[in-house]
Parts: structure tokens; sequence; C-alpha cells
């Protein structure tokens, strides 16, 4: 089965690839002649991600999937959030990175998790997929592997960075990978049957965060 996914982040790519195998094959925007600026102007993750799915979706009518992920730091109050790629007003990650540590300060409370949500389209309808990691942040990088604020960012039960981790340490714990591996997992499901899954949409969002 092919899937557009509404990335050309390489980075998210063979971490998404890594988790769902040969099963389905993925194709990115450039993959599909897609180089529009598609809006994310949502306040919630639910909503960036859902906007990104029904824009393809509509212009292209293809099944396709989009995730909107970020970091959650519980004493700045769940920033940055959804901002995480512009939280200094720049796609810089290393001025990002310097903006948290400025605000955190010296601040005991080091409580953060990562956090995605997809957004499936598939069949004109909608399944969302949660996933999230807790951990907590430290004080400075630490850390060359990965992406993001993967350097300040060490998960709970574990004493490295996630950009100390080989990918496949990191991808095993993710919190890209929980999200996917609902969305494999129904995918696998919805492939067998070949007809609209039958599950009520309050079980669904049970299960899976599941909205139509």
């Amino acid at each position: 089965m092919e899937l557009i996914f509404a990335t050309n982040n390489r980075n998210k790519v063979e971490e998404i690839q890594a988790v769902i195998g040969e099963k389905f094959r993925l194709r990115t925007l450039e993959g599909i002649g897609c180089y529009d600026d598609i809006p994310e102007t949502g306040e919630t993750f639910e909503e960036n991600a859902g906007q990104k799915s029904l824009y393809l979706h509509e212009r292209y009518g293809l099944d396709c999937f989009a995730d909107d992920s970020g970091l959650e730091v519980a004493a700045l109050g769940g920033k940055p959030g959804v901002h995480s790629a512009r939280y200094s007003g720049s796609r810089d990650m290393e001025q990002n990175m310097d903006l948290l540590l400025r605000e955190l300060g010296d601040n005991p409370d080091r409580r953060a998790r990562f956090r995605t949500v997809i957004s499936l389209r598939i069949r004109n309808k909608e399944y969302l997929f949660e996933g999230s990691v807790p951990g907590r942040i430290i004080y400075e990088r630490t850390g060359s592997k990965g992406f993001g604020y993967d350097p300040l960012f060490i998960p709970e039960g574990y004493d490295r960075t996630f950009a100390e981790m080989e990918l496949a340490e990191k991808t095993a714990i993710s919190h890209r990978t929980i999200a996917v591996r609902k969305m494999a997992d129904f995918l696998t499901t919805f492939v067998k049957r070949r007809v609209e899954p039958v599950t009520q949409p309050s079980e669904a969002a049970a299960i899976h965060g599941t909205k139509t």
C-alpha cells in the first residue's frame, strides 16, 4: 500500500519507514510534485496535522497522512508545543534551543515530553493516532545525533539524550514510533478487511484517539 507522507523531512521519513518496514511504501511531498506551503495555523497538534492531511487529500485525492510533533515543557506551561519548530521566530534549532534554555534558567522542574499526533486520511475519513514519551530537559546540549531538541532531552528511564542514541535505539522508544505503530496496526487491519472499519467512533477514540 502506498501512502503520501506530508513532509520532505528525510529524518522523519527514515524513522517512520524503519517502523513500518516494507508493508507500506512512503512517498514524500517532493515525490508527488507538491511544493506548496501547506498551512499550519492550528493551536493544537491535532489541528495542524489535520490541516496538512486534508490539504493533500483534497488537492491530490490520495491516501495520505501528516504529523505534527513538538516538545512540551511543564515549567513553561507546555511551550514550545505547536511552535517548537519556530520557537525563537526562526527555524534555526540552535536559536530555538538557546531560547528554551534561557527561559528555563535554573528552574529545577525540568519535566518535559515529546508528543506526536498523526492525521491519516483514507477513503475520505480522518483517523488520529497519538504518541508521547516523557523525560526531562538537561542544562546543556549533549550528543550530535538526531535532530530538533534531541540534544536537550533525556527520556524517562535513560541517562542519555536522544542525540546520544543510535537511530534504532531512539526509534524503538520515540513518540513518533508509538503513534506510527498505532497507525500501522490500524492500516494492517484496514487492508485485510478491504472495507471501511466497522469500529464505532467512540470505540476508535478510546483505542487510537480516532475521529471521523
